[in-house]
């Protein structure tokens, strides 16, 4: 498979960037000394490469429309940076002259950022037809490049690319979505109409060097797209369309001139927006660029948003407005069968656990912890699970916290898994008590020195004056133990665990048709065994 080395180490060449984010990438897993992590060196590549482009961010990102502003861009109420077409090319010339980046990196990035930004609005669960129609230059590279990514992503990309070059590096990219199957549609067997057969269509025809007018069969192919709006006219569903920089036909600075052009319900602007992205009026704007050298942002006065955590894309602007009553997801999942779960539900939780830990969730060791004290009002909170074996479920906390007051008035508790990327959620509900002071002990010398301090400096649940009187406690007490001897164990720290008296596993399904299977125990000849039942959705 013709990748180059390029796209390759683009997520893995750096080491030492791999090992700083793999405390995000690799979840851990459970021994009996706690929770681990592998070492780098222990996961497959391919695990690496899966969990890097899901998770890792770059310092910036682009593609075709970087270059040099010898002046300053256009800015449009003092937060956000346009560019100009000839602004555009010089920022281009630069990063791939003097900044040393070559076309397939950015376009690697693009297409990453465009594919990104489509999976933050639209879910394949619901969205997964893609069409991406692809020109001949730099944007239907980005637009080839997103396809691949996004059939990585879950989504059903096909292709409409009918003016190919030869250049190698677009042989490449189709060679690559040749050997994934993803199938090429010629004009010939592209539908007229395209509304009945793509979910989402991805409009890479021209970017922002592109001028004049577009020429068969691009002419066609953007008749085509405006012809998907027009249908909601009709009250005919249509795809949504996501345009790549600039929505082609467009000009890149005074935008859609005939008002009778292409109307993209998602614009990924790369690097920074151009001036006609301002006269965008979709609802959905993303910005792609997350690798500008901080020398040009600064030379040119550039204002951009920053990026959230590790993502390749930003949203621009408020998000529309959204009727929460209209909010719902039509969970896709395999079937939850009786005959098919393990009799024992701590063996079935494990189960579920490692599915968790191997699709590469944040925290699946992340439960909601509810109390209820002697006044009856319940209480939840987000609290990280530390241990489990053939009877219990361990955390720790704060001995003089509002959860342990509840649990030293009322012994009962109820935990809750969500595991969102799977549809699943597990209920369990039993007794608490304390575990021993010597396994918490242990447990509190395992943890990191910090967080040792931490525990010892936070009064949890107690009215503090500020953060700066949190960061005075723990600098004295950093400054106490500075010598690396031993941090003793607050006697008011510690951990609990919770001896399950029901379990339910739920699985989402279509159309509310949820299951849900519940463990409870009972006696049979002598022995405790765990009934299961059904429980209506």
């Amino acid at each position: 498979m013709p990748f180059s080395l390029v796209q390759m180490h683009q997520w893995l060449r750096k080491s030492k960037t791999m090992k700083c984010l793999l405390h995000q990438l690799i979840p851990p897993t459970f021994h009996s000394s706690g929770l681990v992590k592998p070492t780098i060196h222990s996961l497959p590549t391919s695990f690496l490469l899966s969990s890097w482009k899901s998770r890792a961010g770059f310092c910036g990102f682009g593609s075709k429309s970087w270059g040099v502003v010898r002046g300053m861009a256009t800015t449009v109420d003092s937060s956000l940076s346009y560019l100009k077409q000839q602004e555009a090319a010089e920022i281009d010339e630069l990063l791939m002259g003097p900044l040393g980046f070559s076309v397939d990196q950015l376009m690697e990035l693009a297409g990453l950022s465009v594919a990104s930004a489509v999976a933050e609005v639209y879910k394949p669960s619901e969205y997964s037809r893609v069409l991406a129609v692809c020109g001949p230059g730099n944007n239907g590279g980005d637009g080839l490049v997103a396809a691949r990514h996004l059939y990585h992503f879950g989504y059903k990309p096909v292709i409409c690319y009918p003016k190919r070059t030869s250049k190698p590096l677009y042989n490449g990219l189709v060679t690559q979505l040749e050997s994934l199957s993803i199938p090429f549609l010629s004009m010939e067997d592209l539908p007229m109409d395209l509304s009945d057969n793509f979910d989402i269509l991805v409009d890479a025809m021209f970017g922002f060097s592109f001028h004049g007018t577009p020429r068969p069969p691009f002419d066609d192919l953007i008749q085509r797209l405006i012809a998907v709006k027009n249908n909601e006219l009709r009250h005919k569903k249509s795809p949504a369309i996501v345009s790549v920089d600039i929505p082609s036909g467009w000009h890149v600075e005074e935008g859609d001139l005939s008002s009778e052009g292409i109307k993209p319900d998602m614009l990924v602007s790369l690097t920074a927006p151009k001036l006609c992205a301002k006269k965008f009026s979709g609802p959905h704007h993303f910005l792609g660029g997350r690798f500008v050298p901080p020398s040009i942002v600064n030379k040119f006065k550039l204002q951009l948003p920053a990026y959230p955590g590790t993502s390749m894309c930003v949203r621009i602007g408020k998000p529309p407005k959204v009727d929460i009553s209209s909010l719902r997801e039509n969970y896709i999942s395999p079937e939850l069968l009786e005959e098919q779960v393990e009799s024992n539900p701590f063996y079935q939780f494990q189960k579920w656990f490692d599915d968790a830990m191997a699709a590469g969730l944040k925290e699946p060791n992340a439960m909601a912890l509810s109390t209820t004290g002697k006044d009856g009002k319940p209480s939840s909170r987000m609290v990280l699970l530390k241990g489990v074996d053939k009877d219990r479920f361990v955390w720790y906390t704060n001995y003089a916290s509002r959860k342990a007051r509840d649990i030293s008035e009322n012994p009962h508790a109820a935990l809750l898994f969500y595991w969102d990327g799977l549809n699943r959620q597990v209920r369990i509900e039993g007794s608490v008590q304390k575990v021993s002071d010597e396994e918490s002990v242990q447990y509190f010398h395992s943890r990191p020195r910090g967080s040792q301090i931490g525990a010892i400096a936070s009064k949890q649940s107690t009215v503090i004056p500020g953060r700066q009187f949190l960061h005075h406690e723990y600098k004295e007490l950093e400054m106490k133990y500075s010598d690396g001897s031993t941090i003793p164990k607050p006697t008011h720290w510690g951990g609990y665990m919770l001896k399950p008296e029901s379990f339910e596993f739920w699985q989402g399904q279509q159309s509310r048709l949820h299951d849900r299977l519940r463990y409870r125990p009972e006696e049979v000849d002598g022995k405790r065994v765990w009934r299961i039942e059904r429980l209506a959705p």
